[in-house]
């Protein structure tokens, strides 16, 4: 079931969910708007070597940039960058979360998730963002600007293993800015 701005109010309020910072104008009738921070992580295409290797470990790839106060961010056409919340979230036991992008961004061809939406119960930290442009125009992006949206959906039970337990391979809890992908750990623990 999908929590109402209520429920959410409510959870806020005890605690079990935690959004920091939050603006109470943000909360929406089924969900929380989210806010773009000032990091990015860009991919360098003329790095060595000229391919992603899901084996390995993608540092020598990406490189961080930063939004500076009032100058935007040129998103390219066929564009992808890996950015984050301004919020950090914190879900209990019972809850987990949906992000979705602003319906308004969507139709300029700004896309913020392709796999990455579901926010598990025990999570904890930033939510990194998979920015693409989908446009044939580069699209600007502003440091604090509105970027998507939260719901929250509460399970049957609560979890008996949380995001972050020892051997669940959670790879980003904590994480507090915009994180290239652990998938080559899966590789190295085989």
């Amino acid at each position: 079931m999908v929590l109402s701005d209520r429920t959410i109010k409510e959870e806020i309020a005890k605690k079990r969910i935690v959004i920091e910072p939050l603006d109470p104008a943000c909360i929406q009738p089924a969900s929380i708007d989210v806010h773009l921070d000032r990091k990015l992580l860009v991919f360098r295409s003329w790095r060595s070597p000229f391919y992603i290797d899901v084996r390995r470990n993608l540092e020598d790839l990406t490189e961080i940039v930063e939004i500076e106060d009032e100058k935007p961010f040129f998103l390219q056409p066929g564009e992808f960058v890996l950015g984050s919340t301004l919020e950090s979230i914190t879900l209990p036991d019972d809850i987990v979360g949906r992000l979705e992008g602003k319906s308004s961004l969507g139709r300029i061809g700004l896309l913020i998730h392709s796999t990455a939406g579901y926010v598990d119960p025990g999570w904890q930290g930033h939510l990194t963002l998979e920015l693409s442009n989908v446009a044939k125009l580069p699209i600007t992006l502003y440091y604090g600007m509105k970027i998507g949206q939260v719901s929250f959906l509460r399970l049957t039970s609560a979890a008996e293993r949380l995001y972050g337990d020892e051997g669940l391979g959670s790879k980003y809890q904590g994480q507090i800015e915009p994180t290239a992908s652990r998938y080559y750990q899966d590789f190295e623990k085989k």
